[in-house]
Formats: structure tokens, sequence, C-alpha cells
């Protein structure tokens, strides 16, 4: 989890280096949910003094991946059944609207940007017995998800669906881990939503997307049901 040394080098401080770590940790899997995170251990992890482990925490908990309780401290964020549904409803909601917008505003820099990101993801092959295939393409993954809305130019849908994608792959990563795309040509579904989307076929790319989105929620449920509480 630590990683590479932090440094303060005045455009990325060492607690937003420190939220990307431990987001990266807990949706990776490698906190786990609900376990507590130990202050001085993370602090002499990291090398940090607790000021900027707190600041990043907090930021963490308004994402909604770690809580604070009295007389407990910090832990992750437990995950449930019913959290993942709603996460799964609110992304479909969310991320169709801002994909919407940005068809109907996005620039023609937008739509490269869109395609690009794609062929990025579609170079990485994931192999299962190689973990840094699948590091690099939840990245590229995430790249992509987050360009395709980009367009809208709305801050505040951006940040909300950045934040349900990080709550989400929590529970995606940890299925892909072992089945990697299940029964799905996941490419395909990617390519049609972008195409669709830089064609700007409106109706079509949000129709994918919310089904897209829908797949993943509803196989996870399945895939999740027997492991988690309700």
């Amino acid at each position: 989890m630590p990683g590479p040394a932090l440094v303060d080098d005045g455009k990325n401080t060492m607690a937003s280096q420190l939220v990307d770590r431990l987001r990266e940790a807990i949706v990776s899997g490698q906190l786990e949910a609900g376990s507590k995170i130990n202050l001085e251990r993370a602090r002499g992890s990291f090398g940090v003094s607790l000021s900027p482990l707190r600041e990043a925490l907090a930021r963490l908990i308004s994402d909604g991946l770690v809580v604070f309780e009295d007389n407990r401290g910090y832990r992750v964020a437990p995950v449930s059944l019913s959290n993942l549904e709603e996460i799964t409803r609110l992304r479909e909601e969310f991320e169709v609207l801002a994909l919407r917008q940005a068809i109907a505003i996005g620039t023609v820099d937008w739509e490269g940007d869109v395609m690009r990101a794609l062929h990025r993801m579609n170079r990485i092959e994931r192999d299962p017995s190689t973990p840094d295939t699948l590091e690099r393409w939840e990245a590229y993954h995430r790249e992509f998800h987050l360009t395709l809305i980009a367009g809208c130019r709305m801050p505040l849908l951006l940040n909300f669906c950045g934040v349900l994608l990080s709550l989400n792959d929590r529970y995606r990563r940890s299925f892909l881990r072992r089945t990697p795309g299940g029964d799905r040509n996941v490419a395909q579904e990617h390519g049609e939503i972008a195409q669709g989307a830089v064609a700007r076929d409106a109706d079509f790319a949000c129709d994918r997307l919310r089904e897209h989105i829908h797949r993943t929620g509803t196989n996870l449920q399945r895939h999740l049901a027997d492991k988690l509480a309700p």
C-alpha cells in the first residue's frame, strides 16, 4: 500500500497523494471493507504526519469510502447488497444525464478524447495471473468512463459521477479479480457507447450506457448475493 515516497510538489499536496493511494487501496480491496484504519500504522507506512493523513481521510469520508465512529475511530466503509443496488441506480441516472449533455454540447476535442480513451483501454489485455495488466486496465477503464461524460461541462455532476464510480469499483473489482468480464463482451459494449456518443446519437449511446451499468450491477448482485449482507 505505501508505494513511492510522498512529496509535496506544489501541484499535488501530500494529502491529495494520500487520498489517491488510500482510495486505490480501498477500491482494490487491499484495505478490506469494515476494517479499522490505524492512524499510527498508516502514518508510519506513508512517512507523513497526522495532519495530511487526517485531511485525506476526511476527503474519503465525503466520498463514502471511509467512516468515522466515536470511540472506534476510522474504518473502511462497509459494503452491502442494498448499497450496491443504490450505487447502480444512481450511476444509471447521473452518468446517462451527463452523457446526454456531453453529446449535446461536447466539442470535437471531446470526441477525440473519447476515442483515444477507448483505444488505450482496448490495448490492454487483462490477464488474472498478471496483476499489473488488471491494474492498468482499471486505470484506463476509469479514464474512459469519466472522459465519456467530461464534455457535459457540469463540475458538480462530474464530481458525483466520479464518486459513484469509485464506490461501484469496490464491488466490481472484487468480482473481476477472478472472472474478468464474465460472460460479456465488455469491449463491444464500450465501443458501442463511444461510437454512439461521437456520432451524436444520444438515444442510442445513453441506452447502451444505461444497459452497460445495469448489467454490471445485476451481475455483481448475483455474484455477491451469498457473500454480502442485504
